[in-house]
């Protein structure tokens, strides 16, 4: 029946569709470590710039810095972890700092849980044996301007944002420079924020006008993020946005092949990330401010994505500065939105962002009245199903009727056996004489799925999901339902479903429509339990909706008189 093999055609699409992305996902996952001296530094020791590096010693993870270019060159000697930790809480944050470049070594999130261990808290930046994710910076220009080689004195060691302030400070102080500049680094915590204002205070006190400019960069190893699953793929790397080329991804395998899809030459506006799953971090340089961005593969397996300043001249005896707050934390759309334009765009609602991002408004809105993201999955579904009900009804009609006339197909099907072209003729003819369409049952159907793709994507990308607790067993919307009790209740509603429709008259087909409930559920199990809640609700909704039909239809064709459909 063509109603049925277009459902199993729409079911191979999004099937395919899965695991395709799961197996890009999974090919990434595996390819080659970058061996060091490969990419940031060429074999005969030096950059593509031409800079000599220096061995990386072999004790702790290697940091290079990034390739040189206007407006200056990073400094790309190799440094490795060192120097002593500052720590920093504030109600939001627990950070490490190092006196070894001011480099931000471990950044913890109070308000989110991590993805494995759920009683500890979630993990953005590192730097130990299994990962490296650290933010770091310096001043480019004179020689002595301290850079994320440079040791800095502080005043403590310890750093907390206490009870009514609403402001941190942590100042860290760089040695005079042979130029007689002297810098300070300037890290900013402000009470309930995930922005972190980084600057540097620069005092010439030379006799001659001083040119910095400032690096700020983001170095991350390509391993997926915690409890990051091949079945569900989301992107982790890189990414830009400039005034011209607005948002674009720069991948890992990218930057090996030295692609650079964002503009190179100076410019006014833009920012640099690195995304992972619900998580961020970013630079986001102040409007006006002249910046080059850049990317660069690393040594030790390595990656760099960051942003080069020009600062303004500083005469003699004066004082300037060059900032870069960076914002780590949560990819909440609605914070993003206000701190730069385009960085709402990090979060990833798939091919179909048109349709997801009005359902995610809708479903957050519906979230604000009952205080549930269960129960506004479950108010959604009913209102996406009220949306297609004219729809679904003529859909249910057609399909109630090709089941009233199926003992006549049947018929059909015994009395021409094995000819298939007369047997075909005889079903038009048939489905003339009783006024069916079979294809009336498609249009449901080709709407729905960019629908429930968009609300796949939604739920997957939406951080506002994470860990959110539906009642009892499922704690976690976004994660699979850990007893399989929606995936197994969704199969059981399917083959409801299947028993609703006619058979079809084919026996492979019926075969392949009986078996698809359960290969369809196992699927399922690797699905969020957000998006299997929808589809099990939607498949209910459905069945008394079919059933009614069906029903009626049944009952009319009973009644003294009616036509014998």
């Amino acid at each position: 029946m063509d109603t049925q093999r277009l459902i199993l055609f729409f079911v191979f699409v999004f099937s395919t569709f899965m695991l395709v992305e799961g197996w890009q996902r999974d090919q990434k996952q595996h390819s080659p470590t970058v061996q060091a001296g490969a990419g940031g530094a060429k074999a005969d020791g030096k950059t593509a710039g031409g800079i000599p590096v220096p061995a990386a010693p072999t004790s702790q993870p290697a940091v290079t810095a990034a390739p040189a270019g206007a407006p200056g060159a990073v400094p790309t000697a190799v440094v490795a972890a060192g120097g002593e930790i500052i720590r920093i809480e504030t109600d939001v944050l627990s950070a490490q700092i190092s006196t070894k470049g001011g480099d931000i070594r471990r950044l913890e999130f109070k308000q989110h849980r991590g993805t494995l261990d759920k009683t500890k808290n979630f993990v953005l930046f590192q730097s130990n044996a299994d990962n490296t994710y650290i933010a770091q910076s310096g001043l480019i220009g004179p020689e002595g301007l301290p850079n994320h080689h440079t040791v800095y004195s502080t005043s403590s060691r310890e750093f907390t944002l206490k009870e009514g302030e609403k402001l941190l400070e942590v100042r860290l102080t760089a040695a005079e420079s042979a130029t007689g500049a002297t810098v300070e680094q300037v890290y900013k915590f402000a009470r309930g924020s995930y922005v972190i204002d980084l600057t540097y205070e620069i005092t010439n006190g030379s006799d001659k006008a001083l040119q910095p400019y400032g690096y700020f960069q983001l170095v991350r190893d390509r391993k997926p993020p915690e409890g990051d699953s091949a079945m569900l793929p989301t992107y982790t790397g890189p990414a830009v946005y400039t005034k011209g080329e607005k948002f674009q991804k720069v991948a890992f395998d990218d930057i090996d092949k030295a692609k650079t899809p964002y503009s190179k030459s100076l410019q006014d506006e833009g920012w640099v990330a690195i995304i992972q799953h619900y998580f961020l971090s970013a630079f986001l340089p102040k409007e006006k401010t002249q910046r080059e961005f850049y990317t660069s593969k690393l040594d030790s397996g390595l990656y760099a994505a960051g942003v080069k300043l020009v600062g303004a001249t500083i005469a003699p005896g004066q004082k300037g500065t060059i900032s870069a707050p960076l914002y780590a934390g949560p990819q909440d759309t609605k914070t993003l939105e206000t701190l730069a334009p385009g960085l709402d765009l990090v979060v990833d609602f798939g091919i179909l962002t048109v349709i997801a991002v009005p359902l995610f408004m809708v479903l957050k809105w519906i979230q604000g009245l009952v205080g549930n993201w269960g129960i506004s999955i479950i108010l959604l579904t009913v209102l996406i199903k009220a949306l297609f009900y004219p729809l679904q009804a003529a859909s249910y009609k057609a399909m109630a009727k090709m089941k009233v006339i199926a003992p006549k197909m049947q018929q059909l099907k015994e009395r021409y056996g094995d000819d298939r072209q007369r047997m075909q003729k005889a079903m038009m003819e048939l489905y003339q004489k009783e006024k069916v369409n079979p294809m009336a049952g498609c249009l449901p159907i080709v709407v729905q799925m960019p629908v429930f793709i968009a609300l796949y994507w939604t739920i997957l990308a939406a951080v506002e999901l994470r860990q959110a607790p539906f009642y009892g067993w499922i704690t976690d919307l976004s994660a699979i339902d850990p007893w399989y009790v929606l995936p197994v209740l969704m199969g059981a509603s399917m083959i409801i479903q299947t028993r609703l429709n006619p058979e079809p008259p084919d026996p492979v087909q019926a075969k392949v429509m009986k078996i698809m409930p359960i290969a369809f559920s196992v699927f399922f199990f690797f699905f969020p339990a957000g998006l299997v809640l929808y589809w099990l609700v939607n498949n209910i909704l459905s069945i008394a909706q079919q059933w009614q039909i069906n029903g009626a239809i049944e009952r009319a064709n009973q009644r003294p008189g009616s036509a014998k459909t």
